[in-house]
């Protein structure tokens, strides 16, 4: 299933594709992809919360859409990316969201729950645990191992020569190595050949060393973070001290022999898990409880 644009948001000089599906008057879902992915990593899952009677707001991030591809990876600053997720959040009104993310959409859900709670109702992270977490596990797991890659991202010129090489090839193969199907790492691939797209993607690889503060901080909100056993790029350490950031009402579920691609390869588990989260926060639970 294949989103279509719906809508447009603007920010500025910026334009981002918007996809909207599902009942107005329903609780809204929110969904922010990863690298390097666009929206369309939740047309499953997004399709699965419409029969549950959600609505579900997507949108093609900053270095994704056509229109919003700012030059300089200043642009690129993780306060850049979450007032983009606030101008979306204004444009739906005030009642609060359930925020989903996923990789490097995670991060930005993390971040937003984290200085923003009063915005949403619940928020739902997959695969990317709390940066905060992520950072203590270098330490204590070989999860410095397994982030290599964004040292490489951040380095000018190269990653694109590689990855594009052979019409994209090579970034083929590291996807579907990565447990992502076929089709999906084509089509994420001709995104990404598209004038200035992987520069644009890889940007918020480079904006890394610019955000030298704090990031996301406790999080408040009833959170569930969904992490899978077949996850190349992190690791179990980080997962399980993801925990310890979050004081409200927290679930951490594990899905053995999924890939990373969490949102492509299991939709309806998806989106089984996010209705029953959005049903408990309806019904307070005591923090940390399941």
């Amino acid at each position: 299933m294949a989103l279509v644009p719906s809508d447009r948001l603007e920010r500025g000089d910026l334009v981002f594709d918007v996809y909207d599906e599902g009942p107005v008057g329903a609780d809204v879902f929110v969904l922010l992809h990863g690298w390097p992915a666009d929206a369309s990593c939740w047309a499953e899952v997004s399709r699965h919360l419409v029969r549950r009677g959600h609505r579900v707001v997507a949108l093609d991030q900053r270095g994704y859409s056509p229109g919003a591809r700012p030059s300089g990876r200043r642009a690129y600053r993780m306060s850049e990316l979450v007032a983009d997720v606030l101008a979306l959040l204004d444009r739906l009104g005030s009642a609060p969201i359930h925020l989903v993310g996923h990789d490097w959409g995670g991060a930005v859900a993390w971040a937003v729950a984290s200085s923003h709670p009063e915005r949403l109702a619940t928020v739902s992270v997959l695969s990317t645990p709390h940066p905060r977490a992520l950072a203590r596990s270098l330490a204590s797991s070989p999860q410095v191992l397994r982030s290599g890659y964004v040292a490489f991202f951040q380095l000018p010129v190269v990653p694109e020569a590689l990855l594009l090489a052979g019409g994209g090839a090579v970034a083929r193969r590291v996807l579907e190595r990565s447990g992502l199907d076929s089709e999906r790492a084509a089509t994420y691939v001709r995104r990404m050949r598209e004038p200035g797209a992987l520069s644009a993607s890889l940007a918020w690889y480079r904006a890394i060393p610019l955000d030298l503060g704090p990031g996301a901080g406790e999080i408040t909100v009833p959170a569930l973070y969904v992490w899978s056993t077949g996850d190349s790029a992190l690791g179990r350490r980080a997962a399980e001290l993801t925990a310890d950031h979050v004081s409200g009402p927290y679930r951490f579920e594990v899905l053995e022999g999924v890939s990373h691609w969490i949102p492509e390869e299991v939709p309806d588990t998806v989106a089984e898990l996010l209705d029953d989260h959005a049903g408990r926060a309806r019904r307070p639970l005591r923090p940390g409880s399941p």
